[in-house]
């Protein structure tokens, strides 16, 4: 509390007019996350509508960082928070994933974007060029062609072919959303 008054030029103590604790600070916070998501459409098909929602939470997560270990941590969800649960349940039952099936697949998903979220914040480039500089000047040097035929291989039909780490995330949530289809018990 004393590190964020400090931030924000202000007393300690005056923030706790605002709130009562670090807790509560905590889950206000990542509230204002959740609001950042766009919602699961109601007028798109259930496997568009939670794309565009985990598309959305990636991006709000590349943005906020420090939240991606705190987005399930919290015991008093905001408002923000409960509508979009709301939202993504009610997106995964109207498609005819039973009560069971639908918590399912809001797990699987929310792990599957945090699990990527997580990932990417660490890695050491943050675009495509990056990474092909880095590779270029760190990664390729390193292979040797007999030692390591395949990374060789793949390094030089990736980077022939403008290859964006970036594109592993649709990827995968697409193989995700297929896998979810079978598991509905309904249209």
């Amino acid at each position: 509390m004393r590190r964020l008054a400090g931030a924000l030029d202000a007393g300690a103590m005056s923030l706790y007019h605002y709130v009562a604790n670090k807790e509560e600070l905590l889950d206000a916070m990542i509230d204002v996350v959740f609001d950042e998501i766009e919602l699961p459409s109601e007028q798109a098909d259930w496997q568009s509508a939670m794309r565009q929602r985990s598309v959305s939470a990636r991006e709000v997560l590349a943005r906020h960082p420090w939240a991606i270990g705190l987005m399930e941590s919290r015991t008093a969800p905001g408002p923000a928070n409960l509508r979009h649960r709301e939202a993504v349940t009610a997106c995964l039952r109207k498609a005819g994933f039973s009560v069971v099936m639908a918590t399912h697949a809001n797990w699987l998903l929310d792990c599957y974007v945090y699990g990527f979220a997580l990932q990417e914040a660490s890695l050491p480039f943050d675009d495509a060029d990056e990474f092909a500089d880095m590779a270029e000047d760190v990664y390729l040097p390193q292979l040797s062609a007999d030692e390591f035929p395949y990374l060789t291989e793949s390094a030089t039909v990736l980077f022939a072919n403008n290859y964006d780490p970036a594109q592993e995330f649709t990827f995968g949530l697409d193989l995700v959303l297929v896998a979810l289809e079978p598991l509905r018990v309904s249209d």
